[in-house]
């Protein structure tokens, strides 16, 4: 992209002029609507609705192309069948026009033609300049501007920039953020992503004075680079839900507007990394983005819940300890001063119950007294409490939630809502949207997916990939390739007993489902019998695959096994893995990943991260396990994965790890097919 890209979308999202292509006359028709909305919203620009078959719509003069008006709009808005998108988009940019927004489907999502219409139409908005939102899409919003080239029609203005590649979704949130009377700083729904894409829009909102957090619903990333960059540079807040997590979900997503899901568990990672904020479910989407959005951060994680409801404040207890959120004991002197203020019967703990007797009133005081001893007050209002919005405060400590008042609370929300404070409908989803602004290392780290796919491609054989590793002044356990029971046993005395026999074979990746491993041979006659079972079994239950042979392993001596690996991803390449080994990273899938590139700090950061790190720490008594090592195999294994990119996969497994040092004692490497 040209290094004025992001100045270049303000002819979408801030046009002085605008063409609506195929605006109709016909109030039921979308080209009917949106110029409406154009209209309605109070954009100040000039309008030139283009149908060749009126002579006015909206009492305005229609044109017969866009290349009839005397001067380019900035933007034309294109409502018109998918076959002649190509050949406005041509006019368009022989005109001068700079931007586009295309409503119309039929393009990629629609199968082979329509991916041809969409490639045409992108590669002539190229050689004019023109920059696309869409196709497939529902338009652009910008309520600042005013520019209102989408429906509904919505006009609140506030400080959330929606992005989304789901126009309903996007719309959705709109709706939410109207009702509510925050409304959003701008609304972009991005279709196909033919030419604009969301790391644009970020980048753009990123720089825009009045966005203070972007909120993005994303199926897939287009361009993995220039969204790390992104990121890399991003000051404001994002608060991201990601489609498309599970096996079917990632096909679904993929079949919608044809974009790469990725796998999950990399997205999760890279999120992480750049303090991206991760929404799981719409609700959760619309609830964070308003936290972050009107929420001050606390300074620590102590919340006290000041309440009329006993029930709802457990159910904010309970959500509050599962966010990792402390809801500390009431100190002894502020029960006393809160005393005087609340009925004899209340409950002077945390929660606060202020029973049904609580007023307005009652309220403040106890907020006034008890605010500068705790990091959150969660001020809950259950049931009706007239006047609660003149007791609460912008910008405060505080996290209203209000639930069960009826009337009066849909009165006092919107009220809340006018004076810029965010309130939430039930105390789950107020305690989790506060858990989103809080500083991530006073709360217990969230659950996370893990990545243990095999990837596809060609094993190289055993032996060659133990050398490969040690090569790279890695520790092995002695290892030798035997081509007969009497060879194996004439390395196994090399080494010394007790040794372990596998399989080596380019088609057998797991050798110990396939009957290919052998462990703990202590004699000579031991291990020729022991050669011959392992070949019997494989060619019984393999009978296809090619055998190279049979690897003598010394036995390792006991101690911690961990899983230290490569899975290269075709969008953002190589992905480092650590995690507890042998078959516990199967059961357990308790891995780290991490994306490149990966510095010391991240590698320990990774191996005391996940659950089982107690294990390696001196859990009951075990060993306690030298870091530094293991740390130096994962950079060592980051640094083969730059020098080899032929190399999509590499499994060590298992690692033994020791107070000294470590052992490799298994190497799976996997390279293209065409390698």
């Amino acid at each position: 992209m040209a290094p004025d890209s992001v100045s270049q979308l303000d002819c979408i999202l801030r046009p002085k002029s605008v063409a609506v292509i195929g605006a109709s006359t016909s109030p039921d028709k979308l080209g009917h609507e949106i110029l409406k909305n154009i209209l309605d919203g109070g954009f100040k620009g000039t309008v030139y609705p283009i149908n060749p078959k009126a002579d006015a719509i909206l009492d305005l003069p229609c044109h017969g192309n866009v290349k009839d008006l005397q001067e380019p709009p900035d933007l034309a808005v294109l409502i018109i069948p998918a076959r002649f998108v190509p050949q406005a988009v041509q006019d368009c940019g022989e005109t001068g026009v700079k931007g586009a927004v295309i409503i119309t489907g039929g393009f990629s999502e629609a199968g082979p033609e329509g991916e041809e219409l969409q490639n045409q139409t992108a590669e002539l908005a190229r050689k004019y300049g023109v920059r696309l939102i869409g196709p497939n899409c529902q338009g652009v919003n910008n309520p600042h501007h005013p520019i209102c080239a989408s429906w509904p029609l919505l006009t609140y203005r506030g400080k959330v920039a929606v992005i989304s590649q789901s126009g309903t979704v996007g719309a959705a949130m709109m709706d939410w953020f109207s009702e509510e009377k925050l409304g959003v700083s701008s609304f972009v729904s991005m279709g196909n992503r033919a030419d604009v894409d969301e790391a644009d829009l970020i980048d753009y909102f990123n720089q825009d004075d009045n966005t203070e957090v972007i909120a993005a619903y994303i199926e897939g990333i287009k361009r993995a680079d220039r969204f790390v960059e992104v990121m890399d540079r991003l000051q404001k807040p994002l608060v991201v839900l990601k489609s498309g997590r599970t096996p079917k979900g990632k096909i679904a997503a993929e079949s919608h507007t044809k974009a790469l899901a990725g796998a999950d568990a990399i997205y999760d990672s890279l999120f992480e990394r750049h303090n991206v904020c991760r929404a799981y479910t719409i609700e959760e989407f619309y609830d964070y983005a308003k936290a972050t959005a009107y929420l001050k951060p606390p300074k620590g994680n102590k919340i006290l819940f000041i309440t009329t409801s006993g029930g709802a404040a457990i159910l904010a207890t309970d959500q509050a300890e599962q966010e990792g959120i402390d809801a500390a004991p009431l100190p002894a002197k502020v029960a006393e001063a809160i005393t005087p203020l609340i009925p004899a019967h209340a409950i002077k703990a945390n929660p606060i119950d202020l029973t049904g007797d609580a007023t307005a009133k009652m309220f403040g005081e106890v907020i006034r007294e008890t605010r500068d001893h705790f990091d959150t007050l969660g001020v809950i209002f259950g049931d009706p409490v007239e006047g609660a919005s003149e007791v609460v405060t912008p910008g405060a400590n505080e996290l209203v939630i209000f639930l069960g008042g009826a009337d009066v609370e849909r009165r006092e929300r919107e009220l809340m809502h006018l004076k810029g404070i965010p309130v939430f409908p039930t105390p789950e989803r107020g305690v989790k949207a506060l858990a989103q602004v809080l500083d991530r290392s006073t709360l217990a780290p969230p659950e996370k997916p893990t990545l243990t796919l095999d990837a596809a491609g060609r094993q190289l054989p055993p032996h060659e990939a133990l050398s490969l590793i040690a090569e790279q002044g890695l520790n092995c356990t002695p290892f030798g390739l035997a081509d007969s029971p009497s060879r194996a046993s004439e390395i196994a005395q090399q080494q010394g007993f007790p040794v372990a026999l596998k399989i080596s074979s380019p088609d057998i990746v797991h050798k110990s489902d396939a009957g290919g491993v052998v462990l703990n041979l202590d004699t000579p006659e031991a291990v020729e019998k022991g050669y011959g079972q392992v070949i019997d079994r494989v060619r019984k239950g393999f009978p296809q695959a090619t055998i190279d042979g049979v690897l003598v392993n010394k036995m390792a001596p006991p101690g911690q096994e961990v899983i230290i690996g490569m899975n290269r991803d075709p969008q953002f390449g190589p992905i480092i893995l650590f995690g507890l080994g042998g078959v516990l990273v199967e059961i357990f899938r308790d891995v780290a990943l991490r994306h490149l590139p990966l510095s010391r700090e991240d590698a320990l950061d990774m191996i005391q991260e996940i659950k089982g790190y107690q294990i390696l720490a001196g859990y009951r008594g075990q060993p306690v396990v030298n870091l530094q090592p293991l740390a130096d195999c994962l950079l060592t294994i980051a640094q083969l994965a730059q020098k080899y990119p032929k190399i999509v996969e590499i499994d060590l497994n298992p690692v033994f790890a020791y107070p000294e040092g470590i052992l490799v004692a298994d190497a799976r490497i996997i390279l293209e097919e065409d390698n």
